[in-house]
């Protein structure tokens, strides 16, 4: 029973450490089904787990924190959408200057505003998204099997959690069952087919990119406000980048998006459960070693590794009307 709740609780780890991959995956999801290559994903959960982390430290609001984070989120996608779209720029470009904002931008102000380092003071339970215990969790918890799974597995999460893995099903029927996200897939495989219908193309893409903010707003929040008690340098830790990676991994498919992040998020948790373990015939596990298992199943996913996967046509590339 004791080996049971101990992968019990490294599943539990799993979801929450999975998390804020998915929210950036499935953000990179709708922008790049656009035909919008975001490189910039981790420069946008950065700033936006920065502004929730100071915005609840200034209001103790977790709330107005997470509004924060997908306002600056959100104005740095329409920023990468006025460079890319409108002005047609290259796109990875964009994207590298606004991780490179992101980073450098956090701590200055972060330094000016609190002088931390360039954190944020730690934040109480009460300016943070706690765990919700589910309805009968505690009067479960006894029962055999079935107890254990509910208490420690499906309850005990915070909003956020739940509301990323809810977004996999409504982006799954946004995508495929609404005229939007049929709209959406279009302009990302032949945005000519969808101006000649009398659709805007710059207009869907702008779209595309202003749900990319939000979802990494979110994101960003989760790091500050949820998994952690406030911001902290580089706290992003190249999750946006492993978020493509699973993104490319998923054949930018939402469902398979899921799966791809629970991957990444176990062995995350993981490399946190073996730290320090010894192991037979191995020994004592190398620390470094665990804590650079994303990063190399990373490596050998993007060295091509999962299979032919087919970006969207138009992906990376600058519509130009013709007249």
């Amino acid at each position: 029973m004791e080996s049971f709740i101990t992968i019990l609780q490294l599943f539990d780890s799993t979801i929450r450490l999975s998390a804020p991959l998915l929210l950036a995956c499935l953000a990179g999801l709708y922008s790049e089904r656009a035909g919008i290559f975001d490189i910039g994903l981790e420069g946008k959960m950065l700033a936006g787990a920065f502004a929730a982390g100071a915005v609840a430290t200034w209001y103790g609001s977790a709330s107005l924190g997470l509004l924060a984070a997908i306002v600056v989120s959100v104005a740095l996608g329409l920023v990468h959408g006025f460079a890319s779209i409108t002005h047609r720029g290259n796109q990875i470009v964009s994207g590298v200057a606004i991780n490179f904002i992101a980073a450098g931008t956090t701590v200055i102000l972060g330094q000016a505003w609190f002088h931390q380092g360039g954190r944020t003071p730690s934040l109480p339970n009460t300016a943070r998204f706690n765990a919700i215990n589910l309805p009968g969790a505690e009067t479960l918890r006894e029962i055999p099997i079935i107890g254990p799974i509910y208490f420690e597995l499906i309850s005990g999460h915070s909003i956020l959690v739940y509301l990323a893995f809810l977004l996999v099903p409504l982006t799954w029927w946004v995508l495929y069952r609404t005229r939007f996200g049929l709209r959406l897939r279009a302009v990302g495989e032949n945005p000519a087919a969808v101006d000649t219908a009398g659709i805007s193309v710059p207009w869907l893409r702008y779209r595309a990119v202003i749900c990319c903010g939000i979802l990494c707003g979110v994101a960003g929040a989760y790091l500050a406000t949820a998994q952690g008690a406030g911001f902290v340098k580089d706290m992003t830790a190249g999750k946006g980048y492993i978020a493509l990676a699973a993104l490319i991994f998923a054949k930018w498919r939402p469902v398979q998006a899921m799966y791809a992040c629970l991957l990444f998020g176990f062995l995350d948790a993981l490399g946190i459960r073996l730290q320090g373990q010894t192991l037979p015939l191995i020994g004592e596990v190398p620390v470094q070693l665990m804590q650079a298992l994303p990063y190399i199943l990373t490596i050998i996913l993007l060295a091509g590794f999962i299979g032919k996967a087919i970006p969207p046509k138009a992906g990376g590339v600058a519509y130009v009307k013709e007249r």
